[in-house]
């Protein structure tokens, strides 16, 4: 995307600018679903024209905020996850203790994948995402970390309440998101020869035992939705 001009202090409280600013984060908005619901019905062969029309911008507009089609299916994957990632944190809020919320994060994401006749969405994750991550490391590397943070945030809580005993939460949580992912992106394609419910129970385990879980807390219920 391009870099924004620096205004000055007094402009940028000016309602103006202001407006400006909120008819730009619209557009952007705007553009990015577009090229979802394209997503959905073409998967990726789609042009920049088919996205101007489809976000009913005009095509210049779409060049300003993106300067390419690679960035727009940058911004896609972004939105999905952090997306994901805040219903994944909402749908766990009522559980019980941080060990039944990571379970749950752990075991949820495999759930998308339970519809075999529609896996667009994820198909369209797995291919961009190591597509993408060869041209925007830096960019995609921050993409993933809702996830990640939402995994750490409860590694905290279960140490600080001795339920489970990381070695380095940070970076516990970075080698759970990498594994969960590859194990997302493999279903994704691949048929799987077993229930995607044992798929990822047998992953949370793993995880688990990482991380020195009790017997107790591998039994703790994650309630509907896992």
């Amino acid at each position: 995307m391009r870099t924004p001009v620096a205004v000055s202090p007094a402009a940028d409280r000016s309602p103006s600018v202001q407006r400006s600013r909120e008819r730009s984060a619209r557009q952007t908005d705007a553009i990015t679903r577009a090229a979802q619901r394209l997503i959905e019905e073409k998967g990726t062969a789609f042009t920049t024209r088919d996205l101007a029309k489809e976000s009913g911008v005009a095509l210049q507009t779409v060049y300003r905020h993106f300067t390419g089609k690679d960035q727009v299916l940058l911004a896609v994957v972004e939105s999905v996850i952090a997306e994901r990632a805040a219903r994944l944190e909402a749908a766990a809020r009522p559980l019980p203790d941080p060990v039944a919320r990571l379970r749950f994060y752990v075991t949820a994401v495999l759930a998308s994948l339970r519809d075999q006749d529609n896996r667009t969405g994820p198909r369209f994750i797995t291919a961009e995402h190591w597509r993408l991550l060869q041209l925007f490391p830096d960019d995609m590397e921050r993409a993933n970390q809702p996830f990640a943070a939402l995994v750490e945030r409860e590694l905290r809580e279960a140490a600080a309440a001795g339920l489970l005993e990381p070695g380095d939460p940070a970076g516990d949580a970075w080698l759970v998101m990498k594994l969960v992912m590859s194990v997302y992106h493999h279903y994704a394609f691949a048929t799987p020869h077993r229930r995607l419910e044992d798929v990822a129970e047998h992953l949370w385990q793993f995880c688990l035992a990482a991380f020195g879980g009790a017997q107790d807390a591998r039994d703790a219920r994650v309630g509907e939705g896992t």
